[in-house]
């Protein structure tokens, strides 16, 4: 693949030999951002676990403290009193079998969706459409619920779904590349620390087996994997 001058630049500042720490990792991220946007920060990981295994599958929510930079566009399955409480918390996108059909039609203009209990039934028809985008609302990352009022302003704030594949990898956002360093490692802390929480008993061996940082665009920065703990103070130190 031939790749830009701007992008072959930034990647030889990279040792590929050498696995960084997270503070070191996001400050070359921000030096070798190569859009001329701002470029979003992403982390990947490959986990020691089986995904095909139930007992082994890790997927959950955090609320990043400093937001993703992106304001995300919600869309709310609910009708009636539900209905009005998730337009007033500012969600983008409020209906039930009218959302249903456009959605069938191939709308797909939305970054997040959250549906009551009682209109799953209905979303539940969507599953081939949302479920491989991960839009798919579940209770258990909060999205399917009566207090959507909670579930649209966590969503708005900077809250962020992850999941591993089918290949155990994990990806998610923890920023834009106009972050200052404390803002993306703060962030990367709590999605991590997140992470590790929701070790499945069930897995053996290391679990965060690989991690890398990139930007929207640019070259892959290896991460030590086990690099997890009191990353705040060694932003301090540096």
């Amino acid at each position: 693949m031939k790749r830009s001058k701007g992008y072959r630049a930034a990647a030889e500042k990279i040792d590929r030999e050498r696995l960084y720490s997270p503070v070191e990792a996001v400050k070359l991220a921000r030096e070798t951002a190569v859009t001329k946007f701002d470029a979003t920060v992403e982390v990947a990981m490959r986990l020691g676990v089986d995904p095909r295994k139930a007992d082994q599958m890790v997927r959950g929510t955090v609320n990043l403290p400093h937001g993703t930079g992106k304001t995300a566009r919600v869309l709310v399955f609910a009708v009636g009193a539900k209905a009005q409480e998730a337009e007033a918390a500012g969600a983008d996108l409020v209906g039930s079998d009218d959302l249903i059909e456009r959605i069938q039609g191939g709308f797909l203009d939305f970054d997040a969706v959250v549906a009551t209990p009682d209109q799953m039934g209905k979303v539940g028809r969507l599953g081939r459409v949302l479920g491989p985008r991960g839009l798919m609302p579940n209770p258990k990352t909060g999205t399917v619920t009566m207090d959507v009022s909670k579930a649209v302003s966590d969503i708005k704030g900077g809250k962020i779904e992850f999941r591993v594949d089918r290949h155990a990898n994990l990806h998610f956002i923890i920023g834009k590349a106009s972050f200052d360093e404390r803002q993306l490692v703060e962030n990367y802390a709590a999605a991590v620390d997140e992470i590790q929480r929701l070790k499945p008993s069930a897995a053996k061996g290391r679990y965060v087996k690989k991690a890398a940082l990139t930007t929207s665009m640019g070259p892959s920065i290896p991460v030590d994997p086990n690099a997890v703990r009191n990353l705040t103070a060694e932003l301090e130190e540096a």
